[in-house]
């Protein structure tokens, strides 16, 4: 048994634990004078001693001072006495999570099936039916970012956002991942619930902002999973012409454009908030990882509700207060009779 950090947890009635035993000496003294007054007119002096030969004031005592021990007892176990310590982790029932989607052109690469824009959309449809808690919002993003749809319970709502989204959403050109991220934040509430971004991109960030966003929303709490979308081999970007027919994307050389994914940035990116860097994979498994790891915690440790506790040592007193009773309870107050 550990005796460390002895505390009370509810001092606030170890006041009966004093006044309670002092108060009932008291009463016990002034009931005491209240039968020498009353025996004292039923009968004259010289018969008192005969009257009250067999009562034994010491035993009356005693049974006083067990029942005044009793009360301070009774404070000390209301008090709640605590020593040694104990550790309590409670579970989250959910957390605010907030996708942010690359809808960009290079999404639009075929490095993976059946390109990479929908691919992470198949993967975010598969994280939030297997998740089932918690409120999920998305926000999309090229070179400008927008809410799509704000923090909900209503994963139907968010599913239709999420369909309609495409590399038309966003009519601004380029690739800001520091836009994307200030956007979500945004669209996070203040309150106690866990706040994680998941960012699913190529990581191509044309204007560099992303790692100095990520590390200002560090400060705040929040913590963001990066999504590497594609390969770092890369892929020519597939998009439709004039003609509504597959074309592929080429400069100004006529040299096909080929979008690799940049993985150092995204890392950085999760590495400054505390998050994981996972890439996608062709099947969406990356993010499973992602999120099994939101589930268990197993990354989080600064967001987990863990606490300190001190262990109630109150049914020792308790135990002491009840062996007052009933010692109390088998003492008279007669005096024991030589035979």
């Amino acid at each position: 048994m550990s005796f460390s950090n002895p505390h009370f947890a509810e001092p606030h009635w170890l006041w009966l634990a004093v006044v309670g035993p002092a108060l009932a000496l008291a009463l016990f003294e002034w009931a005491a004078r209240r039968r020498r007054r009353q025996l004292a007119e039923i009968a004259a002096p010289h018969l008192l001693e005969g009257l009250l030969a067999s009562h034994s004031p010491g035993r009356r005592t005693l049974k006083q001072i067990l029942l005044a021990l009793s009360l301070a007892l009774a404070g000390l176990a209301m008090a709640r006495p605590q020593w040694g310590e104990t550790s309590e982790h409670s579970a989250a029932t959910g957390e605010d999570i907030v996708f942010i989607l690359d809808a960009s052109r290079s999404m639009l690469a075929d490095d993976v099936r059946p390109n990479r824009l929908t691919r992470a959309k198949l993967a975010i449809q598969d994280f939030v039916q297997q998740h089932g808690r918690g409120r999920v919002g998305l926000v999309a993003f090229s070179g400008q970012a927008f809410l799509q749809c704000p923090l909900t319970f209503d994963y139907d709502a968010f599913r239709d956002a999420l369909q309609a989204v495409d590399e038309r959403t966003i009519p601004v050109v380029g690739t800001s991942l520091g836009r994307a991220l200030d956007e979500a934040a945004a669209a996070m509430e203040k309150n106690q619930r866990r706040k994680i971004l998941v960012l699913l991109t190529d990581g191509e960030d044309l204007e560099k902002t992303g790692v100095p966003q990520a590390s200002r929303l560090a400060t705040n709490g929040v913590v963001v999973f990066t999504i590497g979308v594609g390969t770092p081999a890369g892929g020519p970007i597939q998009v439709l012409n004039e003609r509504g027919q597959v074309d592929t994307v080429r400069d100004a050389n006529g040299q096909v454009v080929v979008s690799r994914l940049d993985e150092q940035t995204l890392r950085e990116i999760a590495q400054v908030t505390h998050g994981a860097y996972e890439p996608l994979g062709g099947l969406g498994e990356g993010l499973g990882k992602v999120r099994r790891v939101i589930e268990t915690g197993a990354y989080l440790p600064h967001l987990s509700n863990a606490r300190k506790l001190g262990v109630d040592r109150f049914h020792w007193v308790v135990a002491g207060l009840l062996v007052l009773l009933v010692a109390e309870s088998l003492i008279g107050t007669r005096r024991w009779e030589k035979t």
